[in-house]
């Protein structure tokens, strides 16, 4: 059987950077070449970045995208490159009108191309478009209608992207259908809590269906809201799994692999979904037979808690640098939320651009403050501490506030803080909210919702907890300090807003909490299906009502990352203005 040496290149791209992410692809193209490559491949719309989202709809950028992916086919061969196969993800544009109404030709497509002795030799665009979730692919593009295959030293090459694997028919049986030998699936699948299980399961039955050696190769890095997480994987035929990446790191996977040889009456025309054969024949010699490099293997999988906490800590520092700012700022209030953060924070980007204030009132105990120096002990981050009670005092003797007004003034007050500094240094503030609070409304507007990003906006309170304790127990492990004080773990949640006061004084248990939130929030499940879950009718009652008057607040928190299959942004769209509640 012909042998073929494949690098996938699981790397991270910034969206718009198009001149540093065509770079990157020489620079992993080099790599590749030096590591005796026979065939390079790079993730969905790497020159680009994705998501593209309404950058789509601009023809300059379209056009701008089509010119690089030209411009770098010559310069790798200028390079010394030509000569290796390479498949990029770009933008493209259709030149033929779409099926769809009120898609003229020229619409946008997410694309690919392979380029070889300085020229495109082939494009082709995504088959099946995403319109679920993040994804609104529908709205922007229009589908692909062929099945592209590249022979490449003597193998049929069968190409796809992302999506075309998660739906069924399509390329994947196109794959079967023309014979090829290899699938390689170029993707950017986004990062969401047990994905890699179902990732996994869902290459090796494509693999079977396809009835050949199936590459999937995966993106890393982040991009506003979305993780990116690699773990690509290659399978055989029988779904057994050869390779498979580490997780949120960025490097090649080389692979070398036997493979069928090229059918001399390679199937042509039509197969299924309509989709046409478009085979391009680069090299029909196979590689004189070589020994196999030692590569790949099976990378250690994470457990749950220490996946999630490195998902965050991805997408913070992937948010912080591709955006140009090099510092943040973080209220610290000694609870755990505010700890979280400043850890995940340290991780990113180093604790020396980490900036903490501790904001204390005449309500704030003195273990809180303790904390937060503690914290900051432990860290090594920059720690100031400026009392809100001048300012408190002077609002309560102008305004004679009571209550809630008198609560929420102090959060306010902090908030404008952090904002000044913020102003004034040049830090970016990190909003501590976390998935529980912001479901129910448990935040106050203009207040600790304050913030440019929020790095735990899409984590349960309860599992707030258990990251905090992985971040420990791991330092520990390596002998070093863990960062998050044991108090700010183990002593009761509160806001501190009042004497006394702890959450479930306006909250039921966090378990209690996150459970019912779960089901309603994230599973789309009504009133009655969580009472027959087995939860009290008025306590779920209660916690639905908090949750529907407060998606105003919600519209108004800054983005965070993205962790489970549903968080509050793209992928739970409601009106803020709506009658329908589920509860009486």
């Amino acid at each position: 059987m012909p042998q073929l040496r494949l690098a996938l290149n699981q790397i991270d791209s910034h969206v718009g950077n198009i001149a540093a992410n065509a770079d990157s692809v020489v620079h992993w193209t080099r790599h590749s070449a030096e590591q005796g490559a026979h065939l390079v491949a790079f993730p969905e719309m790497v020159l680009t970045g994705y998501p593209v989202e309404d950058l789509a709809l601009r023809g300059s950028f379209v056009e701008a995208s089509r010119q690089a992916l030209r411009d770098l086919a010559r310069r790798l061969a200028t390079e010394g490159l030509g000569e290796l196969p390479v498949i990029v993800g770009y933008l493209d544009r259709a030149e033929r009108a779409a099926q769809r109404l009120g898609l003229p030709p020229g619409s946008p497509e997410n694309a690919a191309a392979v380029l070889h002795r300085g020229e495109v030799v082939l494009r082709f665009a995504k088959h099946h478009l995403p319109n679920y979730g993040v994804f609104d692919e529908f709205r922007y593009f229009v589908p692909g209608d062929t099945q592209p295959v590249i022979r490449v030293r003597g193998v049929d090459v069968a190409l796809a992207i992302c999506e075309d694997l998660w739906q069924e028919g399509g390329r994947v049986p196109a794959t079967r259908s023309a014979g090829a030998g290899l699938l390689v699936s170029i993707n950017a699948s986004p990062y969401e809590r047990d994905k890699d299980d179902t990732r996994l399961e869902l290459v090796r039955k494509r693999a079977q269906e396809a009835g050949c050696t199936l590459a999937y190769l995966a993106m890393i890095g982040g991009q506003d809201e979305l993780v990116f997480d690699g773990d690509s994987i290659v399978v055989g035929a029988d779904g057994e799994v050869i390779t498979r990446a580490p997780q949120f790191s960025e490097g090649c996977v080389l692979v070398d692999l036997d493979l069928p040889a090229a059918p001399a009456d390679a199937p042509e025309g039509v197969v299924e979904d309509g989709l046409r054969i478009d085979r391009v024949i680069l090299s029909e010699d196979p590689v004189e037979p070589y020994e196999p490099v030692v590569a790949g293997g099976y990378a250690e999988r994470l457990d749950d808690d220490e996946e999630i906490y490195d998902a965050l800590v991805v997408g913070l520092r992937a948010y912080v640098k591709k955006n140009g700012f090099r510092s943040v700022l973080i209220g610290l209030s000694g609870g755990i939320d505010s700890a979280l953060v400043a850890a995940i924070a340290c991780d990113a980007i180093g604790a020396q651009n980490v900036y903490g204030i501790s904001m204390p009132s005449k309500y704030s105990s003195d273990h809180s403050k303790d904390d937060a120096a503690e914290l900051a002990r432990r860290t090594g981050l920059n720690l100031r501490t400026v009392s809100i009670e001048p300012m408190f005092d002077a609002y309560m003797g102008s305004l004679g506030l009571t209550g809630l007004a008198e609560e929420n003034l102090q959060s306010r007050l902090r908030g404008t803080m952090l904002m000044a500094v913020s102003n004034q240094e040049g830090h970016i503030v990190l909003a501590p909210g976390n998935k529980s609070e912001l479901a129910v409304g448990y935040s106050t507007l203009y207040g600790d919702s304050v913030g440019a990003y929020g790095p735990i906006k899409d984590v349960y309170k309860t599992v707030i907890f258990r990251l905090a304790e992985y971040r420990n127990r791991a330092a520990a492990e390596r002998g070093e300090t863990p960062p998050i004080p044991e108090n700010s773990i183990v002593k009761l949640p509160s806001a501190e807003l009042r004497p006394g006061q702890v959450d479930t004084d306006s909250l039921p248990d966090y378990p209690v909490l996150d459970t019912i939130l779960a089901l309603y929030v994230d599973r789309d499940q009504g009133l009655e299906e969580i009472v027959a879950a087995g939860y009290d009718r008025e306590l779920v009652a209660r916690i639905l009502r908090m949750v529907d008057t407060a998606e105003y607040k919600r519209r108004q928190y800054p983005p965070g990352t993205k962790i489970s299959a549903k968080g509050f942004g793209k992928d739970r769209r409601l009106p803020i203005t709506n009658g329908w509640r589920e509860h009486a």
